[in-house]
């Protein structure tokens, strides 16, 4: 396995490399303006608590670059996008989750879900087309 920008070939492909660019984009948003990423997300860290912008710069933007920048370098590798989709997908469950058990439900979680799994679908449809 090399290291190369392969450039999608169909459309299964588009949307999968679609939904890496589209996290790329959030993670550069979060690595290098954490408190608009924050606001983004209607969240409002505390000023006594820097702690917070930090676990924005790396927990969030860390882990949205490190996958979707693998899966746009590496390519339509079936096992490494099927893990950016479950990713995604288990961010939408979570999310769903809580609009169901912490009253969380809001439009804004809603059109939030939506986003998720639209995310997740790229990357699945790739990786499960990819495997049979």
């Amino acid at each position: 396995m090399g290291i190369s920008f392969l450039w999608p070939a169909d459309q299964v492909q588009w949307a999968a490399w679609s939904s890496a660019a589209i996290t790329c984009v959030l993670g550069i948003l979060m690595f290098l303006a954490p408190r608009i990423g924050f606001k983004i997300m209607r969240l409002q860290p505390i000023p006594e608590k820097p702690e917070a912008i930090a676990e924005g710069r790396s927990t969030m933007a860390g882990f949205y670059l490190g996958v979707s920048l693998c899966c746009l370098i590496v390519g339509p590798q079936i096992y490494l996008f099927m893990a950016f989709g479950f990713s995604w997908l288990f961010t939408a469950l979570g999310r769903l989750l809580a609009m169901m058990s912490d009253g969380a439900n809001t439009p804004y979680n809603w059109v939030s879900v939506v986003v998720e799994l639209a995310l997740s679908a790229g990357p699945l449809a790739l990786a499960f087309s990819s495997s049979s």
